[in-house]
Parts: C-alpha cells; structure tokens; sequence
C-alpha cells in the first residue's frame, strides 16, 4: 500500500524553484532514503511530505499521520526522558523506554545524557506516538562516527519491533546504501529525482554485504563524487 505519493510536485520561494516535477511512490512500512547536494532541497521536500509546506504545484497524499526529527533534536530541557516520551504516548512510556534501553535513565534531564542518548529520547518520543509515517531530517548528523553506528542499529531494531514507514534525509552515503531499502538521489536545485536505487534485502548491511559497494559507488557517480 502506497504511503504517500507525490505527482508533479514542484516548490518555489517566490522566484527561487526549489524542486522541480517530482514523483515519487513511498510503500508501507518501507524505509526509503534520500540523498543530494548540499542545499538541494532534501529538507524542503521533507517539510512537504509532513505537510507543513504546501506544494507550489503538483499534489501530495498522505495516508496517515506523519513526525518529524530533526537533526538537532526537540527535546525538552525542562523534562525528563520519560515525561519527554510521555508527550508521544503516555501510556506507552515503560514500553519505549525497555526498546530504547533507556530504562535506567527514566528520571534523568536531556543535559545529562550523551547526544547518542538523546537521539534514543527523541527517537522514543516519535515512535511511542504510533504514527503512520516518520519523516527523519539527518538526524544522526551531529553525532561523532561510532555514535552515528549504534544509532543506526537503534533505528533499524525499533522499526524490526514496530514497522513504520520512514523517510530518511542523510548526506551520508554510506549510510543511506546500509539501512535503506530504497535510496533516491536528488540533482541540484530545483531538484528532481535522478535515480532511484533498490537495495538487497535487510536493513544495517555490512560495507562488504553484497550490493552495497556497488550500490554507493552508482549515488557517487551520479552526485559526480567519483
């Protein structure tokens, strides 16, 4: 079942076109990647896809409800992890925190976690709300390489637990090639779609796992990066 379509979709800050006759299919439960040049429009399109920017031309539907994590997080300062994940789903709590393996770190404020577990807090907090759709703009992207890993794992151990369907914004190619089951490779501004790459099945794959080198050598080539 299809997600979400988009047929036609252009968008433009007044004279500025932004992205450009898009078309674009997302399945359910699927975890679809994006990837482009830097300021190509990657997070515009998901403000689109969320809703919160309507479409200059083309159309957009959406079945279901829709969240967005941004990369530099939403928590609350003044909360703790769990009065955080409370705001998602409060009768969920226990239930995100044991997935989370936050459980120890229920009553502690976001200054006193490391940023990996901050991420795991907000990754909680979007998934105890049980909605349809999880629209992640580079959320892993401040994080140092080892971190950005185990985030990785968390994210695809969660949606193996609770299926949802995912739009995942990166500029890491390497880990658009490792957790996508799709990856679409947007051009420069106005963007449209260039490629569209189907990944072998599984989701946090080996560098070495068959498909993917080849896989990150074609977005490479296409973002003219080889």
């Amino acid at each position: 079942m299809e997600m979400i379509e988009c047929k036609g979709v252009g968008f433009s800050y007044g004279a500025l076109g932004v992205i450009e006759s898009l078309d674009l299919t997302v399945e359910k439960d699927e975890l679809l990647v994006c990837v482009g040049p830097s300021g190509c429009g990657k997070s515009t399109l998901l403000s689109l896809l969320g809703g919160h920017l309507p479409p200059t031309r083309g159309t957009i539907e959406r079945r279901g409800q829709s969240r967005t994590i941004y990369q530099d997080g939403g928590l609350f300062p003044w909360l703790t992890v769990r009065e955080n994940i409370a705001l998602g789903n409060p009768k969920k709590v226990g239930e995100w925190l044991e997935i989370t393996r936050l459980t120890e770190f229920a009553d502690a404020y976001p200054h006193q976690l490391s940023g990996g577990m901050r991420q795991r807090v907000e990754l909680a907090r979007a998934l105890a709300a049980e909605t349809d759709i999880l629209l992640m703009d580079e959320p892993f992207s401040a994080l140092d390489y080892q971190t950005r890993r185990r985030m990785r794992r968390e994210l695809v151990a969660t949606l193996a637990e609770r299926p949802r369907t995912v739009v995942f914004v990166t500029h890491d190619i390497e880990e658009a090639v490792q957790i996508g089951d799709r990856v679409v490779v947007l051009g420069m501004r106005p963007a449209s779609i260039r490629r569209t790459l189907e990944l072998p099945p599984g989701r946090s794959r080996a560098p070495a796992a068959p498909g993917v080198a080849d896989a990150e050598q074609a977005i490479m080539e296409e973002l003219g990066l080889a």
